[in-house]
């Protein structure tokens, strides 16, 4: 304070800031519970509101910053997918995961398939953008999508719905990987016409896809021994320390990338394994409830981000073409493909439409975009970033809205009580898991 004037120190005010976000992250979900409207759009209008406050300089624009939206993006979604691996109760095999087999098999290449065509011949991009574009979108994210995901560990609120997008989320943003390396290949070698197909298939998807799942693999089964089976006191579970968890995030993701493959899909595989290596262990709702903490904190920051990105000028390269294909790529081509990938499958149809409604776009196809974009030349990124952020944007207010009533009326369905203190979380993130 200085001559009466208000001169607060900025460190005070961030540290005043982040105070109150903590608050809401931890009162949100109670007081969002039972309304048609999520998380992630409070998160936004907040974002949009604080930057268009007079005085307000930042401007968070993606592509102002794209080492830092690339690797604050990667943080939070290799957070997200270890809790999602993590508080999957139903035992890893080709049968009983036989949702996940046809969403990633068949509607996930499907959808790259569509949307690349929709954006070369609609668009008017160069076919490598377009292909980034599309395989950018294709993965189901697991940061946004918590409000259809499976409750916590050993809760029982595993149905296929919750299921299907759960572990579609855990796998897809590794198997997405290879056709963003696609796009980076075919970019790099349009001038030269090298031969690239033998490489990238080599490389890129036999030995990153295949050596992720293997290290991730071989992790997990370290940390499950560390954590369950060695000598009684000297076992990680006496800790009853969650950060076990986040321990195990990051050496899966940091030795994976070491040795050049995928590290998202090292993530979710460790997660699997380390739930394998004691399922009924209490220990496993510890961990999972404080990678949601760090995932719900991350998360809130980065759409706060997002709605200052909004509001700073981030759609203004957006066609009136672009807004209409976003709207076809949101309601028609993830529609389409998700039954067509279920086609046969023996499921409920409602259930079969929610699964394949419920394709949510978020952080993850902002990874990609920026990860994409971080290695190769494109021209005219920040329509790409604009196309992008109106997905996500629908997206988040498309999904927000529906999920709420769509999912209770699932409950009801399957004869549970939605409005019981047990029941399945509410929208945007889980509470406190009971032990």
């Amino acid at each position: 304070m200085t001559d009466g004037a208000w001169d607060p120190d900025p460190y005070i005010l961030v540290l005043t800031g982040f105070g109150i976000l903590i608050a809401l992250v931890a009162w949100l979900p109670l007081v969002l519970r039972r309304l048609p409207l999520s998380l992630p759009i409070v998160c936004i209008g907040l974002g949009a509101l604080l930057f268009s406050l007079p005085g307000t300089g930042l401007r968070p624009l993606p592509i102002l910053y794209p080492e830092i939206t690339e690797r604050f993006t990667e943080f939070v979604v290799i957070i997200a997918l270890m809790g999602a691996g993590l508080k999957l109760d139903r035992v890893f095999n080709w049968r009983g995961w036989g949702v996940t087999w046809r969403l990633l098999g068949v509607t996930m290449p499907l959808g790259i398939v569509a949307i690349a065509l929709l954006a070369g011949w609609g668009m008017g991009l160069p076919w490598a953008v377009a292909i980034l574009l599309a395989a950018s979108l294709a993965p189901t994210d697991p940061v946004l999508a918590a409000d259809v995901q499976v409750g916590p560990p050993r809760t029982g609120a595993e149905d296929e719905v919750r299921f299907g997008l759960t572990s579609e989320a855990g796998l897809n943003d590794g198997l997405a990987f290879p056709f963003v390396h696609l796009a980076i290949t075919l970019a790099a070698v349009a001038a030269t016409g090298e031969a690239w197909f033998f490489e990238w298939f080599s490389y890129r998807v036999l030995w990153e896809v295949g050596a992720g799942a293997l290290a991730g693999w071989l992790i997990g089964r370290a940390f499950g021994w560390l954590t369950f089976h060695v000598p009684a006191e000297t076992k990680l579970a006496k800790t009853g320390d969650g950060l076990i968890a986040l321990s195990a995030t990051l050496v899966s993701y940091g030795l994976t990338e070491i040795i050049h493959c995928y590290g998202f899909l090292a993530v979710f595989v460790t997660a699997l394994t380390f739930r394998h290596a004691h399922r009924a262990h209490d220990f496993h709702v510890q961990m999972h409830a404080m990678t949601e903490q760090i995932e719900r904190i991350a998360m809130m920051i980065l759409l706060l981000l997002f709605g200052g990105a909004l509001v700073s000028g981030l759609l203004e390269p957006v066609t009136w073409t672009d807004a209409g294909i976003a709207a076809v790529i949101l309601l028609v081509i993830r529609p389409v493909t998700g039954l067509i990938g279920l086609a046969g499958f023996p499921a409920h149809r409602t259930e079969k439409v929610i699964i394949a409604f419920f394709g949510i776009r978020g952080v993850g196809s902002f990874y990609y975009l920026a990860y994409g974009l971080n290695h190769m030349e494109v021209e005219g990124a920040e329509r790409l970033w604009g196309i992008m952020g109106l997905i996500v944007l629908m997206s988040v207010l498309l999904h927000g809205l529906t999920v709420t009533p769509i999912m209770r009326s699932l409950d009801r369905q399957h004869g549970r009580d939605p409005d019981a203190e047990e029941a399945i979380p509410p929208p945007g993130l889980q509470g406190p898991a009971k032990t």
